[in-house]
């Protein structure tokens, strides 16, 4: 399978702004790692899968943005986004700016993600 990285990456974060669970877990491979501050370092679409569900429990309002979604290599990508999103336990206010580099098999499925927040959260 050819595929754009890029365009990958711009698919998946379609997928989270939707809140589309089913195409969330889809672009997982199986023993895909997830590595972010929102959500910790984990192992497994299972337990990616159950983070984001936690996560997105909490802050139901996320909006997303990408500033930048570029290909790095022919199985990789990065993308420069912002996100807002309220608690919805506290109403506080979330602010996040940072960057992530998705890593995919050659089946475009996603193996590995790494999220850098720019400040703390």
């Amino acid at each position: 399978m050819v595929f754009d990285p890029a365009e990958r990456i711009t698919l998946f974060h379609d997928a989270i702004n939707r809140l589309d669970y089913e195409a969330i877990e889809n672009f997982f491979a199986e023993n895909a790692t997830y590595v972010s501050n929102g959500v910790g370092s984990l192992a497994g679409r299972e337990a990616i899968m159950e983070a984001f569900r936690g996560y997105f429990d909490t802050y139901p309002d996320q909006t997303a943005v990408n500033s930048l979604v570029e290909t790095l290599t022919p199985l990789s990508g990065r993308s420069v986004w912002s996100v807002r999103a309220t608690n919805s336990k506290t109403g506080k206010p979330l602010i996040r700016e940072g960057e992530e580099t998705i890593t995919f098999d050659e089946n475009g499925c996603v193996v590995r993600v790494d999220v850098t927040d720019y400040q703390e959260f």
